[in-house]
């Protein structure tokens, strides 16, 4: 039986995009529950040397698996490799993000493809994939945005459109899974302080004036979210979209 101190103990987690950001900030706190935990990334091999380092040093086995999240086959054979490796699979995360930015007459096909192949495609052949061969009792967690259903600026458009459909997503999945008791939840951020979002520049500030707290949000607020969600605690919550924003959407 898990300790009270290590509710992941004896779990097998992976995090597709887990290098930087809010993703190696999940895969450290899943790894400090107790679980051993397995990351994909698409070029920072240092990055995610760190990040498994980290899960390490809690006491669990890690490993990092180059892989584009754009790219189902080369996710496809990270999932099984990382299933293989750390002896099964009990949870999921997918964390990778293309934003496409742009207004819809600057959007291109090129753009198009490439937000929904990370953002959509990529994300329902990994379930598809993680579902197979999943324990039972697992959890899928999708790391979506707050801009799916609140768009306060021009030029979100790609963003907007693909983390929509991530929320039907993971309610049509909720059912599908529910009879192997497979708990499946998408945790929407509103703006959070990476690598890819600075909260000093001007752009930054905009978005920390339009939180009810006025500030960014940490990854490690996103990470204890995706704890609970991954957790014995968790265990009925399913088909949820949980905004973690700072109250921008209020």
């Amino acid at each position: 039986m898990a300790k009270a101190d290590k509710p992941l103990s004896g779990k097998s987690a992976l995090v597709i995009g887990g290098s930087r950001g809010m993703g190696a900030a999940i895969a450290k706190r899943l790894g400090a529950d107790g679980a051993n935990v397995a990351i994909t990334y698409l070029s920072n091999a240092k990055a995610a040397k760190a990040v498994t380092a980290a899960c390490t040093k809690s006491g669990g086995k890690s490993l990092a698996v180059k892989a584009d999240a754009g790219d189902t086959a080369a996710t496809g054979k990270a999932i099984k490799r990382a299933a293989k490796t750390l002896g099964g699979l009990d949870i999921l995360v997918y964390s990778p993000v293309s934003i496409g930015g742009g207004k819809i007459d600057e959007i291109t096909e090129e753009t198009f493809d490439r937000a929904v192949a990370v953002n959509v495609k990529g994300l329902f052949f990994a379930a598809q994939t993680a579902a197979g061969i999943m324990n039972d009792g697992g959890r899928i967690i999708a790391i979506g945005s707050v801009f799916s259903q609140f768009v306060p600026l021009p030029g979100l458009d790609m963003y907007a459109m693909s983390k929509s459909a991530m929320m039907g997503l993971v309610k049509a999945w909720a059912r599908d899974l529910a009879e192997r008791n497979i708990c499946v939840n998408c945790i929407q951020p509103g703006p959070i302080h990476t690598d890819m979002n600075d909260p000093t520049n001007d752009f930054g500030k905009l978005l920390a004036s339009m939180t009810a707290l006025k500030r960014h949000g940490k990854v490690e607020e996103i990470a204890g979210m995706a704890s609970y969600l991954a957790g014995p605690t968790g265990g009925y919550v399913t088909g949820t979209i949980l905004n973690c924003d700072g109250g921008m959407t209020l």
